[in-house]
């Protein structure tokens, strides 16, 4: 996969870029990054990207001129360009998914008040990853980056984010590691009996009273499996939930 970050600010991304599963991703060629300046499409000596709002208004805004310019630059085809926008659709774990099937991922980075309305009609989709905002949209780039990359094969082990929060659903239950006992904070006796059918079931009763408790909207609309329903049951019975 390659992706391509349009930025007034490509020096942000540098430890990003270098560490864990991102650096080692890219240092065996799983994932490609490239940075496109803004400002090096701007036409006048000054190279200024932003200009007054018309109507009046607070703060600058990106004009389409420079941005649209680098856009087209490195557009192609296969091409799929999401703006970083406050505005946009909400960032999920499915979508992650969706665009770690892509070819080419351009991700707009606006800046200042924001870019010229009539951007927007040149790329495929707006993108939020939260209801506030942020000073531009590279720390919402590196998320959208992170999420992705550790999605393509061979990235991280194979197998191992099956059972994260959100791949099915619901959140993830909890995890221990050694000690067993810390100051008297014991791991759940039902982590160290071995019985992998017992642990199984427990982790999905976890998942259903975590996902209740610190995420009701997923819970109301959750599609619980087969198994998921027979547990949900029988912590009903029990008053567990």
């Amino acid at each position: 996969m390659k992706i391509t970050v349009l930025t007034l600010f490509p020096e942000m991304y540098e430890d990003f870029l270098h560490t864990s599963i991102i650096g080692r991703s890219i240092d065996r060629g799983i994932a490609e990054v490239e940075f496109v300046q803004i400002r090096d499409f701007a036409h006048d000596a000054y190279r200024h990207v932003d200009d007054h709002p018309f109507g009046g208004g607070h703060g600058q805004v990106m004009k389409c001129q420079p941005v649209l310019d680098a856009l087209h630059s490195v557009k192609g085809a296969d091409s799929y360009t999401m703006l970083m926008s406050p505005a946009g659709h909400p960032y999920t774990q499915k979508k992650a998914h969706e665009l770690s099937s892509k070819d080419h991922l351009i991700l707009l980075c606006g800046h200042y008040e924001g870019l010229d309305a009539r951007i927007n009609d040149e790329v495929d989709e707006l993108v939020s990853i939260g209801d506030y905002v942020l000073t531009g949209g590279e720390l919402a780039s590196m998320v959208i980056m992170d999420s992705v990359i550790r999605l393509l094969k061979g990235s991280i082990t194979e197998g191992s984010t099956e059972e994260e929060s959100y791949e099915n659903g619901l959140l993830e239950y909890p995890q221990y590691t050694q000690p067993a006992d810390y100051e008297g904070k014991k791991v759940p006796e039902i982590l160290l009996s071995g019985n992998h059918a017992k642990i199984k079931e427990w982790r999905t009763e976890q998942s259903i009273l975590l996902t209740k408790k610190e995420r009701p909207d997923l819970f109301a609309t959750h599609e619980f499996t087969k198994e998921e329903k027979k547990i949900l049951h029988d912590m009903q019975k029990e008053g567990k939930i």
